[in-house]
């Protein structure tokens, strides 16, 4: 399996910035695929921004503009760079990967255990 786990979140005044990272680590894997999710009290998870690797990235219509998701894969880590913050962006962000296990030839998918973001108005 792999493990991922996040770190940056905090409290943040709106307007100001505040990025994310998210380390992924494991025996013998390749990251097709690394992003962030967020999940706000009652609602659903949802797409934030999200790396194909040697593809594109995608990105929630609601944060077009003011965050910016990337990687660094020798490290094997995706950061996102958040402007410009909303109150509307508070949440429990989560990390992401969409790995190959390269010992057992199968896909998987793991989570972060998810770090909380707060911006106050």
């Amino acid at each position: 399996q792999v493990r991922l786990v996040e770190s940056g979140g905090g409290v943040v005044e709106a307007g100001g910035s505040l990025t994310l990272s998210c380390v992924a680590s494991g025996n013998r894997f390749y990251i097709t695929a690394m992003g962030w999710y967020r999940q706000a009290p009652g609602k659903q998870r949802e797409l934030v921004a999200r790396s194909i690797t040697n593809g594109g990235t995608d990105y929630a219509g609601s944060v077009k503009g003011r965050f910016t998701i990337s990687r660094d894969s020798a490290k094997n880590t995706v950061y996102l760079q958040m402007n410009s913050m909303k109150s509307e962006d508070t949440a429990v962000y989560y990390c992401n990967a969409d790995v190959v296990l390269l010992a057992e030839t199968r896909t998987s998918t793991s989570w972060g255990q998810g770090t909380q973001v707060t911006v106050s108005s």
